[in-house]
């Protein structure tokens, strides 16, 4: 297992492998305060936030790519397509983060992965796959009723491309958990440049909607492969031959996501429901220039993102090892507000332009709203933080104030005059309130320290 942890810390001595010589040789190569930048908190986390940056510039791409091949009607079945694999993502993400939190309790303290356990849990998001592919395309006709499209064969590839997903955030939430945080980056962008070639070339097949979708599976496949193929070279010197404790079994570790499952759910609706309120109280022109501005404005969440995949299993660590892990979620808050400095600049000056060049002349009706929206979801970003940070102690009572703003923001925003800037502005106040809370809590909640 030393191999999986070989590139996480600085070590001396020679790398015993041609791949460890050569990053060994890069690494020397860098300029000192460059090597120094690259091992610390800030630098190792401003990474991943900047992977998770590329991965959703390239999804942006796809978004704009496939709106004009498609045209109107294809990309709308696309855009249902995509939304029900939206739901399915979220309890990948919870199991990724129950992974990631507890591997890197675990390391913390000095104790090998659980490899028969990851094992165990990769055979069975096997099987479970398998066995979901073949009901899923026997029923494509009652999937494609139920999704409300043509693409039949599509509509049947969702639950399998959710299963998939699963096996894909369980490997790497035993990466973030071993702070393999370059190998994690790398599949993210991976998973985000290989969804759009897969895509384009399904389609030039003349596959149309189900070339597009089945992009997705595909990628998400290469990359669960990948990740496979890793975790297996690592993992063969690990103990095996013996069945994991009944704590280590799936079924068990899927019980304890019940609290990432929950809080990402509430996160969903808080960053997502605005653009459905949106659409019935206003629609037309104005909507899609609200969900224009959105996009735009989720540029911070997705910052945001990537902080908490090195926040959770650094706080999960050294509150492990009894150091207090304050200071992780403090470097963090400090880079979205460094962040959020020059992207309001930008809106509050540029807001009109940008949407126009981006999106369109006819989709910049939002761009007074836009700096309102993009002050809104940095707070929302400084909740995520807090969420991850309050996951990573194994604090769940911080979910109510959650799950209250999730069911005030739809109330609030339906009764707000029937103004872009208004809503903007509804939903500002709604997310700093909620900010201030979440912080708060995570701010004064002491860890138990390890035994």
């Amino acid at each position: 297992m030393n191999r999986l942890l070989e590139g996480t810390e600085e070590t001396a001595g020679t790398p015993r492998n041609g791949r460890g010589a050569v990053t060994h040789r890069m690494t020397a190569a860098m300029p000192p305060r460059v090597r120094e930048l690259g091992s610390s908190d800030v630098g190792r986390a401003a990474g991943m936030a900047a992977a998770v940056m590329v991965q959703n510039i390239v999804a942006l791409g796809f978004t704009v790519a496939f709106a004009h091949i498609l045209g109107a009607d294809g990309y709308g079945s696309l855009g249902a397509l995509l939304a029900a694999f939206l739901i399915l993502m979220i309890p990948g993400t919870a199991l990724q983060v129950t992974v990631a939190r507890e591997v890197s309790s675990a390391m913390a303290i000095g104790q090998q992965p659980p490899g028969p356990a990851i094992r165990s849990w990769m055979r069975a998001l096997t099987i479970g796959a398998g066995v979901v592919l073949v009901l899923s395309l026997l029923l494509r006709d009652v999937a494609a009723d139920i999704i409300h499209v043509d693409a039949k064969w599509a509509a049947g590839a969702v639950l399998p491309t959710g299963a998939l997903w699963l096996t894909l955030c369980v490997q790497r939430g035993v990466l973030q958990g071993l702070h393999r945080y370059g190998l994690v980056a790398v599949s993210l962008i991976g998973e985000s440049v290989t969804r759009l070639v897969f895509s384009l070339i399904f389609v030039a097949a003349s596959m149309h909607v189900t070339g597009a979708f089945l992009g997705t599976t595909a990628s998400v496949l290469a990359m669960s492969l990948f990740l496979g193929f890793v975790l297996h070279q690592e993992l063969e010197r690990a103990p095996s031959g013996h069945t994991p404790p009944a704590h280590e079994r799936l079924r068990a570790l899927v019980g304890r996501a019940w609290a990432p499952l929950l809080a990402l759910a509430f996160f969903g609706v808080l960053q997502n429901v605005d653009v459905i309120v949106v659409k019935h109280r206003i629609g037309h022109d104005p909507a899609g220039s609200w969900a224009a501005a959105v996009v735009a404005g989720k540029v911070i969440i997705w910052i945001a993102v990537g902080l908490g995949m090195y926040l959770l299993p650094e706080t999960a660590k050294r509150t492990q090892l009894g150091q207090t892990a304050r200071p992780v979620l403090l470097r963090s808050f400090a880079i979205v507000a460094a962040a959020a400095v020059p992207m309001t600049v930008i809106f509050i000056a540029g807001g009109h332009l940008l949407l126009e060049k981006v999106f369109g002349a006819k989709l910049t009706a939002a761009d007074s709203a836009l700096p309102i929206l993009g002050l809104a979801f940095t707070f929302l970003a400084f909740t995520y933080l807090a969420t991850q940070y309050l996951l990573a102690l194994n604090r769940s009572r911080f979910i109510v104030f959650l799950g209250i703003a999730a069911v005030i923001d739809p109330i609030l925003l339906t009764v707000m005059e029937a103004r872009l800037t208004a809503i903007a502005a509804a939903l500002l106040v709604l997310q700093f309130c909620l900010a201030v809370v979440v912080g708060v809590i995570a701010l004064r909640t002491r860890p138990v320290s390890a035994p």
